[in-house]
């Protein structure tokens, strides 16, 4: 019969045999649960800064111990490299120490990569996320060069993002294996739902991982990830942080518990609409002063996408 003390002991870093990493990421520096965060606007397209600070300090209250600024749900792709530059100022100055800001320098133009991370650097933030470039559709090549020199750019910590859902090609598990040699590329935003590339990654490197889709962090976490960078934390920090401190504590069972009742809030913030539309719509319904406005070519929801959002989240027991 298991004991107690068998279920909780340290991980060995070895097998009796062989170099396969047991990999148990409890103490990640940018924490287990981070929110990317939404850039609120004006009524006139301007960057709401008053905005932006209030949700930052209510998003670390609520559990996030670090925030990325100008991601994709930031809609950096319509942000001004100023603007950019000003979010992560304004996330700083309204966190503090309380939680670390990690901001977004991708573009699909590698100088322009290394000017952001420059920028962002300047501003204060503690890390930079940066995603596969896209359109270009670079070879694994051209995926590791970029990547190098982004991280070479500055001395933060770098995130490397692999979505190829959004930027058309992935970064293969070799070219992730050998970008994780790399002193400043510690860790890997995964959005890629490739669980045997994901755990080779985790087994073969010292990289601190992070599922880059909500309804994927209780499994990431059970095979010894970090945690998650979520949109959906927006909403609903308190259950991302209860199931992520149920794995920490071992606890299966509870952990299994909010990842259910997470999944209709999940599906309501993240297919219906874009991440970015839906976390502002609602935020705004549950009372939080953000105005529903996204840039184009985003458009906000139609009634018909509203229904299905609220239809989801009254399933979860939401009563709006």
């Amino acid at each position: 019969m298991t004991t107690e003390n068998e279920l909780t002991r340290d991980f060995d870093p070895y097998l009796a045999e062989g170099e396969v990493k047991h990999p148990d990421q409890t103490d990640p520096q940018f924490g287990h649960l981070i929110t990317a965060m939404v850039t609120p606007f004006t009524a006139d397209d301007r960057v709401d800064y008053q905005a932006f600070e209030a949700l930052a300090h209510k998003l670390v209250e609520e559990g996030s111990d670090s925030l990325v600024v100008s991601g994709t749900t930031g809609e950096t792709s319509t942000l001004e490299d100023h603007e950019k530059e000003g979010l992560v100022r304004a996330a700083k100055s309204a966190v503090g120490d309380r939680a670390k800001v990690i901001a977004g320098t991708s573009t699909n133009h590698t100088s322009h990569d290394l000017e952001m991370a420059r920028r962002a650097e300047r501003a204060g933030a503690d890390g930079q996320l940066a995603v596969t470039p896209y359109y270009n559709k670079p070879s694994q090549d051209g995926v590791l060069a970029h990547f190098t020199a982004v991280a070479d750019a500055v001395d933060l910590p770098l995130m490397v993002y692999d979505i190829p859902g959004r930027s058309g090609i992935a970064v293969s598990t070799e070219t992730m294996l050998r970008l994780a040699e790399h002193p400043r590329i510690q860790c890997l935003k995964d959005a890629k739902n490739d669980i045997t590339a994901t755990t080779e990654v985790l087994t073969k490197t010292d990289l601190e991982i992070y599922s880059g889709d909500d309804q994927n962090v209780l499994a990431w976490m059970a095979m010894g990830a970090s945690g998650v960078v979520s949109v959906t934390s927006h909403v609903a920090s308190g259950h991302f942080r209860r199931m992520i401190d149920a794995v920490l504590n071992y606890d299966l069972r509870e952990a299994r518990i909010y990842h259910s009742e997470l999944g209709p809030v999940i599906r309501a913030m993240m297919t219906r609409i874009q991440g970015a539309v839906s976390s502002k719509l609602v935020l705004n319904w549950l009372d939080f002063p953000i105005r529903t406005d996204v840039r184009l070519p985003l458009v906000q929801a139609n009634e018909a996408e509203k229904e299905l959002v609220l239809a989801d989240l009254r399933e979860a027991g939401w009563n709006l």
